[in-house]
């Protein structure tokens, strides 16, 4: 499948696999940003928009080496972007370090880009569900 980007930063760069079967494209900065330790947030610009098909949708996630080494994620993660939308794709990016500012410069990667496929589904009402073997067992019902 094809994926159509716009350039809407000179310095912008169309994500890329960084391995062969990698399901996340590298999404990365086009501007400066510091986030302030203890929970500091900024919106991420990528100068880049993207038409994802209907059918689709785009899931912005984080990166493993930022979290890891830095404490830094994404805010909202994962964040979505709808196939209908065509403005700026931004991340939402947060530090978690307790101490240490985290500084992103221009051409940074800061997340990762997954494109999965987005049934079309028609809600309705029931009286009742049909039953599982899980039932409604939620967080936490299997144990450690």
């Amino acid at each position: 499948m094809e994926l159509a980007f716009s350039m809407l930063h000179p310095d912008a760069k169309i994500p890329h696999y960084a391995h062969d079967g990698d399901a996340g494209m590298d999404l990365v900065a086009v501007d400066e940003q510091i986030l302030a330790p203890g929970g500091g947030r900024a919106m991420i610009s990528t100068g880049l928009a993207v038409a994802i098909p209907e059918g689709f949708a785009g899931l912005v996630l984080p990166r493993s080496g930022l979290a890891t080494r830095h404490g830094v994620t994404c805010a909202n993660s994962p964040g979505l972007i709808d196939s209908g939308y065509r403005g700026e794709v931004r991340v939402a990016l947060v530090n978690h370090d307790p101490e240490v500012p985290y500084h992103v410069h221009p051409g940074d990667r800061v997340a990762q880009l997954v494109i999965v496929a987005v049934p079309a589904v028609s809600p309705r009402l029931v009286a009742a569900l049909p039953d599982t073997a899980r039932g409604t067992g939620g967080f936490g019902s299997t144990g450690r």
